[in-house]
């Protein structure tokens, strides 16, 4: 099982979590999608639900804090120095929609937007060190910033984090990988042709055993599919929405593609 141990380095995704208007329906939702088992938070956390695979921290499902707002996926990136990261998001164009505040003893955190709108996190580890489990059935395998304006957010995200970032757009759209521990380990691009009508967003998205079957899973859960199974040279991949209409990925990785 490929398994993280202690604090990730600067600018990677170490947590992702989905905030819900409707705790209890999400929780059935995602223990029946990943077979996640739930930890809860203590009382001072308002309900945040810690999901775990085989022991190890995946993923977060956490009550909205503004009711008003959609269901969403944030993807939090690892930061040592909270207030300096957050001062090169605003020199960069970015804005800061909360924070920089301590949580309890589990970390320090702020909530950013890019220039594109688009929300991300920052997390300074405490107790709470981020995701303990990658790149298997049920944990996050990739993240990616996609977008109307990809040359603007590429520019930013490069700049915040200092991201040694690799080239992939061959005549399409624009698309950057960005690298960490010396793999690429996710993206900020552009939306192809027939993804118009999608919003700007970062995409948390999770390892599956088989996309096909796993979609169908979404759906008998009550959730939707926003675009069907599809092959690509890194696996089967699909785009979904849960019960309350938050967008993630899907991936069916090949056998050499779970693993550090």
């Amino acid at each position: 099982m490929p398994v993280h141990d202690g604090p990730w380095p600067d600018g990677t995704p170490c947590w992702v979590d989905v905030s819900v208007s409707d705790l209890g329906t999400a929780r059935l939702f995602y223990e029946g999608l990943f077979g996640w088992s739930m930890q809860e938070g203590p009382a001072e956390a308002g309900g945040y639900l810690n999901c775990t695979k085989n022991g190890r921290l995946a993923a977060g499902i956490s009550p909205k804090m503004m009711p008003e707002a959609p269901s969403a996926w944030t993807v939090y990136f690892a930061t040592a120095d909270l207030e300096a990261r957050v001062r090169r998001v605003t020199d960069n164009g970015g804005q800061v929609l909360m924070g920089p505040m301590d949580v309890l003893d589990l970390g320090g955190l702020a909530i950013c937007a890019d220039p594109a709108g688009v929300t991300f996190g920052l997390w300074r580890p405490g107790s709470h060190l981020g995701v303990g489990v990658v790149n298997e059935p049920g944990s996050l395998i990739w993240t990616e910033q996609l977008s109307h304006s990809p040359e603007a957010c590429v520019a930013f995200y490069r700049a915040v984090f200092d991201w040694e970032m690799h080239d992939w757009s061959s005549g399409g759209p624009p698309y950057c990988s960005f690298v960490g521990e010396g793999r690429d380990i996710g993206g900020v691009g552009g939306y192809p042709e027939d993804g118009e009508d999608l919003p700007d967003q970062w995409w948390a998205v999770l390892a599956v055993d088989d996309t096909d079957e796993a979609v169908d899973r979404v759906v008998k859960l009550g959730g939707s599919v926003i675009r069907p199974p599809a092959d690509s040279p890194y696996g089967r991949r699909a785009s979904v929405a849960d019960s309350e209409g938050a967008r993630f990925g899907l991936l069916a990785a090949p056998p050499e593609g779970y693993g550090d």
